[in-house]
């Protein structure tokens, strides 16, 4: 059982408290969280499938890596704590926005989450942790908007969210016409 605290914030990223995880999960409370994008030099975007065995979602797509700050740590530092626990490398990042959102799931969890997006580029080995992370790939923008719409039963509640804002950036930091 993960015994791991969480960050409780109010609507502002104020810090409220700390909470079990899996508590706050039960209860839906609000809680500070990151989201990490990862592109490579020709703007693709590292996706990963959860692993199966998560306490929600597994098997689906999502970004890069996503977690929670621990209690007393910095949401940038835990940002890079875990994209090198999941995904075995360094690698700078920057924070380019955040979002709110709340998702019930199946399982009578809900994330309720202020959620931190780091955005960086990576292009060397990736030996990804198989406790957490079940595939990886490198997908175009435009491949991407494509699956989300064909196939969205294969995303994560939260990347359905966010991944219309990363366009936006994207199109922007790469100087890109929509794909």
């Amino acid at each position: 059982m993960d015994l791991a605290e969480v960050i409780l914030v109010d609507a502002s990223d104020r810090q409220t408290g700390v909470m079990e995880k899996m508590e706050a999960h039960r209860k839906g409370l609000l809680h500070r969280a990151f989201s990490v994008f990862i592109f490579n030099s020709k703007g693709e975007m590292l996706l990963q499938q959860r692993a199966l065995n998560k306490y929600h979602s597994g098997g689906l797509w999502t970004n890069t890596c996503c977690s929670h700050p621990l209690p007393g740590e910095e949401t940038e530092e835990a940002a890079n704590r875990r994209l090198h626990e999941e995904l075995g490398f360094e690698t700078s990042i920057q924070k380019i926005f955040d979002f709110t959102y709340k998702a019930d799931f199946d399982n009578g969890l809900t994330e309720h989450e202020f959620d931190h997006v780091f955005t960086g580029q990576y292009e060397g080995e990736i030996e990804f942790n198989k406790e957490e992370v079940m595939d990886i790939c490198f997908k175009s923008i435009g491949e991407i908007r494509n699956s989300l719409q064909m196939q969205p039963q294969k995303f994560t509640a939260w990347f359905h969210l966010a991944f219309p804002r990363i366009e936006k950036w994207w199109q922007q930091a790469y100087n890109n016409k929509v794909t």
